[in-house]
Order: structure tokens, then C-alpha cells, then sequence
């Protein structure tokens, strides 16, 4: 087994958030308490940029509605330690690059596998949609969306994509047989 270097580990990711301008990064239990830190964090990071309302409006109804995701569907989190995954989430709020200057909130969490194809096809008619299709969606989950297990309809995933009128990339990482590893990033253009 490797013996890590953590001061190397530390300074290697300390470049890397820099690199990619990432302002705020977590791992673990979102709870309401943290949402409201991260909040907090985020509007005095923007307010030393001089950010524009509108901006940072977005900004807050996305990570609020990706916190609010992680928070509900993260999977049992007594299960997950016990098969060596540490919190319920990570979640990452930064520029992304050296020239992207859009915010970007990027997400991650453990789902069951058994959720995957379901949820992906979920995303993948949203990217599908327009302005108007968005709008329709919306509307149809708030008349007959089904709730999940843990009370999600999709709502917040639409509203993301109709708030920022972009396309919502993700992607499934195989963890072992049974799960995956979800990640999911918005981007908020600087317009």
C-alpha cells in the first residue's frame, strides 16, 4: 500500500482549487445549518467580486436546490460508512478553469445502481426540453408527478435547468455492484 504524502496531497489540492477557482468545498452531512453557511459563504465570496443580483440570485437557487438533492436522496448514510464512503455528499461552488468566468456548482453522491436508469432518463428529457418544454414539465410533475421514497417529484432538477436555461451534465461512476457514484454540474452563465 502507497504511503500518502499529505503535505503534498494538501498543497496538490490547494493548486487545484485554485486552478479551477473553486471558492467553496464540502464533504459530508448537508444538513439546514450548512445550507445556510454555504449561503452565507458564497453571497460574501460575490459580494467581494462585486457580483450583479441577478447572478447571485441563480447562483443561490441552485445550490440551495442541489444542497436540498443531496440532503433528500442521498442514500442511508449508516450503510454507506459501513462500506467505506464517508458523509452523504460532496458538493463544489467555483469558476471552473482558469478562463470559464460562469459559476458552477457541481454535485456528488452514492446512489443504488437500481436508481440509475431511472434518473438518467429523467435528465436526459430534461436536456431534451426548450424554455416552454421546461415550463410544461414542470407543471405536469406538480399535477401527477410521483413522489419518490424520500419525497422528491424532480421538481428541483427542472427548476435548475429552467432557472439557468442550461443543460445539466452528469454522470454515473461505478462504485461496486450495487452503486454508483452520482455527480451532477450546473453551470450559471455570467451574463
Amino acid at each position: 500500500m502507497k504511503k500518502i504524502d499529505f503535505k503534498e496531497l494538501v498543497y496538490q489540492f490547494h493548486q487545484d482549487m485554485l486552478a479551477n477557482k473553486f471558492t467553496l468545498v464540502y464533504e459530508g452531512e448537508i444538513t439546514h445549518q450548512i445550507t445556510k453557511a454555504f449561503t452565507t459563504l458564497a453571497e460574501n465570496k460575490m459580494d467581494s467580486y462585486s457580483e450583479d443580483a441577478s447572478v447571485k440570485k441563480k447562483v443561490f437557487h441552485v445550490m440551495v436546490e442541489c444542497l436540498q438533492n443531496l440532503s433528500k436522496h442521498a442514500e442511508d448514510l449508516k450503510i454507506l460508512r459501513n462500506n467505506g464512503y464517508s458523509g452523504s455528499g460532496i458538493f463544489i461552488i467555483g469558476k471552473v478553469g482558469e478562463e470559464d468566468e460562469n459559476y458552477h456548482v457541481l454535485t456528488g453522491n452514492v446512489v443504488k445502481k437500481t436508481k440509475v436508469p431511472e434518473l438518467e432518463a429523467f435528465l436526459d428529457k430534461i436536456n431534451s426540453l426548450d424554455k416552454d418544454g421546461l415550463k410544461e414539465l414542470y407543471k405536469k410533475q406538480m399535477r401527477e408527478g410521483t413522489l419518490s421514497e424520500k419525497g422528491g417529484a424532480g421538481l428541483g432538477l427542472i427548476d435548475i435547468a429552467r432557472k439557468t436555461g442550461e443543460k445539466l451534465e452528469y454522470n454515473f461512476i461505478d462504485i461496486d455492484d450495487k452503486n454508483a457514484f452520482y455527480t451532477l454540474r450546473t453551470k450559471i452563465l455570467k451574463k
